[in-house]
């Protein structure tokens, strides 16, 4: 299973857009606390490996990641991590070159 957030440049099937959100609550007494991104981008990470793991898929290409830092009127600040990417499978080798030459299957 791999997380990219370029293309690929192989043979591949587009299993599905997959999205994940995480997010947490800015303590008052630590208002600035933004370092908290860094926990909410593994989360998100870990989210999209599982879900494409129950899609099947070999792995993510064109992974984005959005960032917000919400604001409430009465409520303290939230920090929302929104991810989100393609999930791909890799055809079966042994099905495509049926019937083929080996260098007919690496063109």
């Amino acid at each position: 299973m791999f997380m990219t957030t370029g293309g690929l440049n192989r043979t591949h099937a587009i299993q599905g857009i997959l999205t994940a959100t995480a997010s947490t609550m800015l303590r008052s007494e630590k208002p600035d606390e933004f370092s908290l991104f860094d926990g909410l981008f593994e989360e998100v990470k870990q989210q999209l490996m599982k879900q494409a793991q129950e899609n099947q898929a070999d792995g993510l290409i064109e992974v984005r990641f959005n960032t917000e830092v919400v604001r409430m009127n009465v409520a303290p600040k939230f920090l929302v991590v929104h991810g989100y990417g393609t999930a791909v499978r890799f055809p079966d080798v042994k099905k495509l070159n049926k019937g083929l030459p080996f260098y007919a299957v690496l063109v």
